[in-house]
């Protein structure tokens, strides 16, 4: 999986990619709407060269790491964009986290997991990055998304079916982004503000 990435981000601009957004403002009113403070530790998973925490640093977050399995995206965020937060180079389904972070942030990796033994090791990793009272801002495709993206098949919901995936978690806000690519299509994408709920109560 790395080595296609790699290879996307090599032979693209990263403005050009189909997920680029020079403004995210559904991610950054998201992350707004959970009430974190400016101290809280924010992790963008899969955030690779995406302008976000850079937007999230110059609002005052001074805690942001950048998770992606692509070492030329994190590569890009460093010397390209600038990023100066936490970067990690990892596949998310097969990272094991050291620390725990207020906010987990996804835009469009969940969607790539068509495979439920990688769901469910991306909820294990979760886990194990999140507070105990943690938050998550994920976006997919919606349910009338693309079927494909970069070359691979992804997986499509609705609100109800991605809050499923998520036992353990309460839905706090939903949104449906049409995300228009730097070529002009349009990308249905569902959007969920999601706070973790403590598995005793």
């Amino acid at each position: 999986m790395a080595a296609h990435w790699d290879r996307v981000y090599r032979e693209k601009d990263w403005r050009d990619v189909s997920w680029f957004q020079d403004d995210p403002q559904v991610s950054t009113a998201l992350i707004e709407q959970s009430g974190i403070g400016w101290d809280a530790a924010i992790i963008d998973v899969g955030g690779g060269a995406s302008v976000l925490g850079l937007q999230l640093l110059a609002a005052g977050f001074r805690d942001v790491t950048l998770l992606d399995v692509a070492e030329s995206a994190v590569a890009t965020a460093r010397d390209e964009l600038g990023f100066t937060g936490n970067t990690v180079t990892a596949d998310v389904t097969r990272w094991q986290p050291r620390r725990r972070y207020r906010l987990w942030h996804d835009r469009a990796i969940f969607h790539f997991l068509t495979a439920a033994a990688d769901r469910e090791a991306y909820r294990w990793t979760l886990e194990a990055a999140i507070d105990p009272d943690g938050w998550m801002v994920l976006g997919t495709f919606a349910a009338d998304g693309p079927e494909q993206c970069s070359g691979l098949p992804t997986a499509r919901h609705d609100a109800d079916a991605l809050a499923a995936e998520f036992p353990g978690w309460q839905v706090v806000a939903t949104r449906r982004e049409e995300h228009r690519t730097p070529w002009g299509a349009v990308q249905p994408f569902t959007w969920l503000l999601l706070r973790h709920v403590s598995r005793e109560t």
